[in-house]
């Protein structure tokens, strides 16, 4: 069964991170210019990790590494929730519901609960 990992496209950074570590090789005398020549430019139109690491299978370390695709996108911090938040979702339903009864006469007041209510997502959003 092949290494799901190996089918990972890769971008420029990692082309020239290999890049470096082949002219480690060469500095260190494994690889001669014209191989160095041969392999640097399949390295550049390399299009996955697989097609990378097949550049240095008879190579010792180093070798490139590569980023997990779980550190590409890292979750976002959660923030502590203030205790006071939990209870205006309750309270706001209650108010849109009183003033429903209330207001039922001129649909159009209407109009200012989501206002009020996208209102007050922005500015609780920017506060964070």
């Amino acid at each position: 069964m092949s290494d799901p990992s190996r089918d990972i496209r890769v971008g420029d950074a990692e082309r020239q991170q290999a890049l470096q570590v082949l002219g480690e090789h060469m500095s260190a005398g494994r690889i001669d210019v014209e191989e160095y020549g041969e392999r640097s430019a399949r390295i550049t139109t390399a299009k996955t990790r697989g097609e990378l690491m097949s550049l240095f299978h008879d190579l010792p370390d180093p070798r490139p590494t590569f980023a997990t695709p779980m550190a590409l996108f890292p979750e976002p911090s959660r923030a502590p929730a203030r205790r006071w938040e939990g209870a205006v979702i309750p309270v706001v339903g209650v108010a849109v519901v009183i003033a429903f009864f209330v207001l039922v006469k001129n649909p159009l007041i209407f109009l200012l609960i989501p206002a009020v209510a996208i209102l007050w997502g922005q500015w609780n959003g920017r506060r964070r």
